[in-house]
């Protein structure tokens, strides 16, 4: 890597059973307290549980990727001050962000249903995802509507 080579990114590497970036990022987003190799069985027992409860999937990789791909949102909206009041201004996602945002709210619809394990909490909302259904696509559908109630400010951008 050149010396003048300056990035805020953290380097990570793809997960050891898919070789898949978004593996790798959905483990560490499950990850407390740096024990990833107990976030890494959370994840991989949870895709052992939902490929179980979807046998018409032929890969396990596909459930965890479409499930992200369902719960991405492409618009979002941001606060802009304009002359003392302030609008909510509908913007596009950037592919990184969707990516982010979809996985968060997987992992944090997760943790808060109660009385379950982690792996069976996240089998759960990744099958719902994966269904379009759930709390994450929930989520993703509330942000889009209001970026469409506010597309009358989106001249502001």
């Amino acid at each position: 890597m050149p010396r003048n080579y300056k990035s805020t990114a953290v380097f990570i590497k793809p997960d050891p059973r898919f070789g898949s970036m978004l593996a790798s990022k959905l483990i560490n987003k499950i990850m407390l307290d740096g024990k990833k190799s107990t976030a890494q069985k959370i994840f991989y027992d949870a895709l052992d549980i939902a490929a179980k409860k979807l046998p018409e999937v032929e890969e396990t990789e596909e459930i965890f990727t479409k499930a992200i791909e369902n719960a991405r949102p492409t618009v979002e909206v941001r606060s802009k001050r304009v002359g003392g009041a302030n609008y909510q201004v509908p913007r596009e996602v950037k592919r990184g962000r969707q990516e982010t945002l979809a996985i968060r709210w997987v992992v944090d619809n997760a943790r808060k249903k109660k009385g379950k394990p982690m792996a069976q909490r996240l089998a759960e909302e990744l099958i719902d995802a994966y269904n379009g259904t759930g709390a994450s696509v929930h989520w993703k559908e509330n942000i889009h509507k209001m970026a469409e109630a506010n597309k009358a400010y989106a001249h502001y951008a």
